[in-house]
């Protein structure tokens, strides 16, 4: 079992996000509605908060803009191998560049824990 946790605590077989997303395309000022996929890891971990930012990449791939983030305190406890789903609700901003000239956006997700490391998951999106 001291195993396991130190083993979490270096991102081995802690708990994982997925965020899931009914498609990859949507419009300025479309509202969304996803969900955060939990996934519990090898020991139960208390979890701190979740993170997603919408991030602008530039044609090149070099430099990140952060348009928008939205965090959610989420003081719970998720149990080994346990699978929750926590809803996500979000609306694309108005004025954002089109997905065109090699601009591309994703959603950084992050799921932070009390101790251990975060678990993160990129989800690529297209404005149009």
């Amino acid at each position: 079992m001291i195993l396991r946790k130190y083993m979490s605590l270096f991102g081995i077989g802690s708990a994982k996000i997925d965020l899931v997303l009914p498609k990859t395309s949507f419009r300025q000022g479309e509202l969304l509605h996803g969900y955060f996929f939990l996934e519990g890891g090898i020991i139960e971990q208390k979890l701190k908060r979740v993170e997603c930012d919408l991030v602008m990449i530039d044609k090149n791939g070099k430099e990140e803009m952060l348009i928008d983030s939205t965090t959610v305190l989420k003081s719970d406890i998720i149990r080994a191998d346990e699978c929750n789903k926590l809803s996500f609700t979000y609306r694309i901003p108005m004025g954002v560049p089109f997905s065109e000239d090699g601009v591309r956006y994703l959603f950084k997700t992050k799921l932070t824990f009390d101790q251990g490391v975060e678990s993160v998951d990129e989800d690529y999106i297209s404005i149009v």
